[in-house]
């Protein structure tokens, strides 16, 4: 039975807490009813679903239209999963943004979790991600202890892999006004990318409770398409102590970690015999030694 202190909540939740998903897709038309309904089936009413169709050939439009007519449909050329989530962002009509993957799954109560933390904790979080688990061609994926999720000031510990996914994230649009969006310039690791500046200044605030199911194995995911991903974890680092402002601390980790990727992507570059690349990753890894040299001596 619900009490007058109940409701109060409950109609404080559905004024401060209106949420739009984002998902961009791209020829997933096999997936996408198994993540719609997985948003649909929420225990929190979402407000919003937009789908960004990134020119998919499969008939992605029509199933949308015929399905879900309800759903605010945006029609891209081929530009990618950062412009299309950008995109997403900007057209939407809500404060919070949830994003999800159109291969992925949201546990039903994903987003009642992620509400009741924000409205509820003494923190007043503007990001909040969860605990997920991992499904690689139909079978559970074990994650090893590098892959570990948590809350709090987690820069440091973002700085080796990606420690948020997407569609975990729950998140206030002001961020992306004060800090960026996705870089649809990185043709992977824009989340890493975007993750770093945000949590270089940001508490995060952190489920631990499965409430994604990541789907893998797939045609078509990014992480298979290309090799050697410290590459683009390099930019993003280098991009990052270039021109976000970060105190010396965080500037002398960032320093350290572009230089043992490098040394990783060396030695990659040199089984490989990319001579090219092996000279590239080499020259940067003596700019990058002497400036952290030179932040040692400051």
């Amino acid at each position: 039975m619900q009490t007058r202190e109940n409701i109060s909540i409950s109609n404080k939740i559905l004024k401060e807490i209106k949420i739009s998903v984002v998902i961009p897709t791209f020829n997933r038309v096999a997936y996408l009813e198994r993540c719609i309904a997985s948003v649909i089936k929420q225990s929190y009413k979402i407000d919003e679903i937009i789908v960004i169709d990134n020119n998919s050939d499969d008939n992605t439009a029509e199933f949308i239209k015929n399905k879900y007519p309800f759903i605010k449909l945006l029609n891209l050329e081929k530009e990618g999963v950062s412009f299309a989530r950008n995109y997403g962002i900007k057209k939407s009509k809500n404060k919070w943004i949830a994003f999800l993957d159109s291969d992925d799954e949201w546990n039903k109560k994903k987003i009642e979790k992620q509400v009741e933390k924000i409205l509820f904790s003494k923190s007043k979080y503007k990001i909040i991600h969860t605990k997920e688990k991992w499904i690689r061609n139909g079978k559970h994926l074990n994650q090893k202890k590098k892959h570990e999720k948590k809350g709090g000031y987690i820069f440091n510990d973002c700085l080796e892999i990606c420690k948020i996914s997407p569609s975990s994230v729950l998140m206030h649009k002001s961020l992306f006004l004060k800090y960026g969006y996705f870089d649809d310039n990185l043709v992977v690791c824009e989340d890493y990318d975007l993750w770093l500046r945000i949590t270089s200044q940001v508490l995060v605030g952190y489920v631990d409770e499965v409430l994604l199911i990541k789907h893998g194995g797939h045609e078509g995911q990014l992480s298979k398409k290309y090799w050697g991903i410290d590459r683009f974890r390099v930019q993003a680092l280098e991009k990052l102590i270039l021109n976000f402002s970060l105190n010396s601390d965080q500037k002398y980790l960032v320093i350290k970690m572009i230089i043992k990727k490098l040394t990783i992507l060396s030695k990659g570059a040199k089984k490989r015999e990319n001579i090219k690349m092996l000279i590239s990753t080499r020259k940067k890894e003596k700019i990058w030694k002497r400036e952290l040299r030179k932040h040692e001596k400051s």
